[in-house]
């Protein structure tokens, strides 16, 4: 009874707090003094203060600022533009046509972004007018996009697996590798979706781009060279084993702002704006991982993780069932919440259950992934869905109607990592660990 009494106060004090408009980290916060008050007799304001600086202060979370840098310096310089470029060529002769480049486009946006919303904003404002202007269906040019953009985070460098790393103090480098194989899994997803639309759809079909000489599709194709070259360095030297994930992240900051500067579209309103953007970016995610820390430590005091862990245990569940509950859990609270403001406010209990289950970490911090991802094109407060309205202007729900195929694309992915976790496990069980992992 106790730990239901504890539950009760605790989803009371959240949802008053995240009611009453209080900020994310400040009501995780808020959350945990009241646990600590109610339910310990140690001080609240000593645990909190130690808490909170021994997680701000944590090294591995230096990546993150560092890869929100390096994806607000290519979103505002001329490299993305050149991005849609390079890649048209070589999208326009497949089934669906230019369809391709809102997924491969996102695709490589995100292996030097991290951000789902960064991914989005970027492809989107090139790819929309000149997918609009050549005929495509709206339904189609917005629904892919919508279900792409999530890409920014799986593929590395992913924000979330970062945060979810620190939260459980694992390795940032074999978290990201391990997405790389179903990030390029789901991107084809999506492009056989594409595909399958224009086999089955021929009256939707715009008009067949004109011929381009195989010379002029490998002339333009020098635009990707530098988002290429980007991608094998910061990737690159995480899987040999010469960087960790944060010093990959300070060569690829370096590296943005080399080649936009060579390019021509650096500035130093810019370079401004870029800095500010990425400040103002983790310091919000800072924060929230602040409150989650404290949270984490209240909840350990007062018992309820291995409460709620030892209940699910006296179940019997098999893994596979655990994580059938898991996905409907995270789908449900994606519906409400933030992705990151997910996975660090139900770390605290969920570890507990995983490990006991013998559910490998890596593989979990996938599959978590992946349900995020889903519930970013899922209403009410699907992230992307919100951002796709500001530059459409079209209607929620018909923008989240375009979304339904890409969920169920993302959901059939939880059901392939289950199938085959290796998917998942063997980059990061065979690559060379660097310094500091």
């Amino acid at each position: 009874m106790s730990e239901i009494y504890a539950i009760v106060v605790f989803l009371f004090v959240l949802f008053a707090l995240l009611g009453g408009s209080v900020w994310i980290g400040l009501a995780l916060m808020g959350v945990a003094w009241a646990g600590m008050e109610l339910f310990t007799v140690r001080p609240a304001g000593d645990a909190m203060i130690t808490t909170i600086w021994s997680g701000a202060s944590s090294w591995t979370l230096t990546a993150l600022p560092l890869f929100i840098w390096m994806g607000e310096i290519l979103y505002r310089t001329r490299l993305s533009e050149d991005m849609f470029r390079g890649l048209a060529p070589w999208m326009r002769f497949l089934p669906g046509g230019l369809l391709h480049t809102n997924i491969a486009g996102c695709t490589i946006f995100a292996a030097v972004s991290g951000s789902s919303a960064a991914t989005l904003n970027m492809v989107g404002k090139m790819s929309i007018p000149e997918l609009r202007k050549r005929g495509y269906p709206e339904f189609m040019i917005i629904g892919t996009l919508a279900g792409a953009a999530t890409l920014g985070l799986m593929i590395p460098p992913s924000l979330t697996l970062i945060v979810y790393g620190v939260t459980i103090n694992e390795s940032i480098t074999k978290l990201f590798m391990a997405g790389v194989f179903p990030g390029l899994v789901l991107a084809g997803l999506f492009m056989l979706y594409i595909m399958a639309w224009h086999v089955l759809y021929k009256g939707q079909r715009p008009e067949p781009e004109p011929a381009m000489p195989l010379r002029e599709r490998i002339a333009e194709s020098r635009f990707l060279l530098p988002l290429f070259g980007l991608v094998f360095v910061v990737i690159g030297s995480m899987y040999l084993g010469y960087a960790t994930a944060t010093e990959a992240a300070a060569v690829g900051v370096f590296g943005a702002l080399a080649l936009s500067a060579m390019q021509g579209s650096l500035d130093w309103t810019t370079f401004k704006q870029a800095l500010m953007g990425a400040t103002k970016t983790s310091a919000m995610i800072a924060f929230i991982l602040m409150g989650a820390a404290f949270l984490s430590l209240s909840m350990g005091f007062t018992g309820l993780p291995r409460a709620l862990a030892a209940l699910i245990d006296s179940y019997n569940l098999s893994p596979v069932a655990l994580i059938a509950v898991l996905t409907v859990f995270y789908l449900i609270l994606g519906m409400f919440m933030d992705g990151l403001s997910s996975v660090v406010l139900t770390m605290a209990i969920v570890e507990p259950m995983i490990r006991s289950a013998g559910i490998d970490v890596i593989w979990f911090g996938i599959f978590l992934v992946v349900v995020i991802e889903t519930a970013q094109v899922t209403p009410p407060i699907g992230f992307n869905l919100f951002v796709l309205q500001g530059m459409t202007r079209h209607e929620i729900g018909y923008i989240a109607k375009t979304a339904i195929p890409m969920v169920g694309l993302m959901l059939l992915m939880v059901v392939i990592l289950v199938v085959w976790p290796e998917l998942a496990t063997w980059l990061p069980d065979n690559i060379r660990q660097g310094p500091g992992g």
